[in-house]
């Protein structure tokens, strides 16, 4: 190929200009997936009070567990399938929230001074789960300033399934393209035993389900899961959601 050749081909090559026009244009209504924090420590009370504390919660069954309701305490089966107590005492997990609050609030960037914990017992067995949902809502929680769940069961896992699936941020909010579900991307957290995670209650995310082929009560995925609630004496309570 001669020199002139040469400069003959890349004379037709697409210059600078060109090759600007041909660029797919910006979409005005693009949308974009923003990973949500999550904090996630594990070993979280040590082998010794996390097993008493399992103890605790597998002695927790018969009248004392309740089907798991939703909003102004519904139970809606097709939407959460789970059993929970709302008066089981954890002071031990709460003294431990209370020793690193300050690191998840810097992480998360929330404020929880002059909080009060708001919290209940969930036991999920076999084809249990929670749809989508949000813990915040200007109609039924408003007070919740952070959600934490801790996850409690036997060794070796007894079940399969039941992460938390947490959703990433769509934005702009207020786009129907952010509403729709098929396009949302997530990420799955395991319910590993004496683990807990923390993240703001307007995130959204699920409980996914769960297969527990002894169905035994003892082999259920515990948890215990709540909020950190800004102080409303008019408005006190235990209300549940993981």
């Amino acid at each position: 190929m001669t020199r002139q050749d040469t400069l003959a081909r890349h004379d037709t090559v697409t210059g600078p200009s060109q090759a600007m026009d041909l660029r797919s244009p910006v979409c005005t209504d693009a949308v974009w997936r923003l990973p949500v924090t999550v904090c996630r420590i594990t070993q979280f009370l040590g082998e010794q009070t996390a097993g008493a504390l399992l103890e605790r919660a597998i002695a927790s069954a018969g009248d004392t567990l309740k089907p798991s309701m939703i909003r102004d305490r519904e139970v809606v089966p097709d939407f959460r399938r789970s059993r929970s107590r709302h008066d089981f005492a954890a002071t031990e997990l709460m003294a431990a929230i209370d020793d690193v609050l300050e690191a998840v609030e810097h992480t998360l960037g929330v404020s929880c001074q002059h909080t009060e914990p708001s919290y209940s017992l969930n036991a999920h067995n076999d084809g249990d789960f929670y749809r989508p949902h949000q813990d915040a809502s200007a109609e039924f929680a408003p007070r919740r300033l952070l959600t934490f769940v801790y996850y409690l069961h036997r060794t070796p896992r007894p079940f399969d399934g039941g992460e938390l699936r947490v959703f990433d941020a769509a934005l702009p909010l207020h786009t129907e393209t952010a509403g729709r579900w098929q396009e949302r991307t997530w990420r799955d957290w395991e319910p590993e035993h004496d683990s807990i995670v923390f993240f703001l209650p307007t995130a959204w995310h699920e409980v996914r389900p769960v297969s527990c082929p002894s169905k035994h009560h003892a082999d259920s995925r515990f948890a215990i899961n709540g909020w950190l609630c800004s102080p409303d004496p008019a408005n006190r309570g235990n209300d549940a959601s993981p």
